[in-house]
């Protein structure tokens, strides 16, 4: 689900259409400002990205991401 990459969680997904992205992003978007902690998001239809890195700790993946990525992958 989620990889290590430069520093970043990253997920990349694939719904089954643009609806189901969108709703998986409210979700998302919910989380963030729950945790404070907001992803890198990009949207292209039905693919969704996100990248999680913690700016304030020197974009390093941190407990904060991890957590955060846990939650998200409940979304699903």
């Amino acid at each position: 689900m989620w990889k290590e990459e430069n520093n970043k969680l990253v997920l990349e997904k694939q719904f089954e259409n643009f609806n189901e992205a969108w709703r998986f992003l409210n979700g998302v978007a919910l989380l963030a400002e729950q945790n404070q902690h907001h992803p890198t998001i990009q949207n292209t239809f039905n693919n969704v990205k996100l990248e999680l890195t913690t700016h304030d700790s020197g974009n390093t993946i941190t407990d904060k991401d991890r957590d955060l990525a846990s939650k998200i992958e409940k979304l699903f």
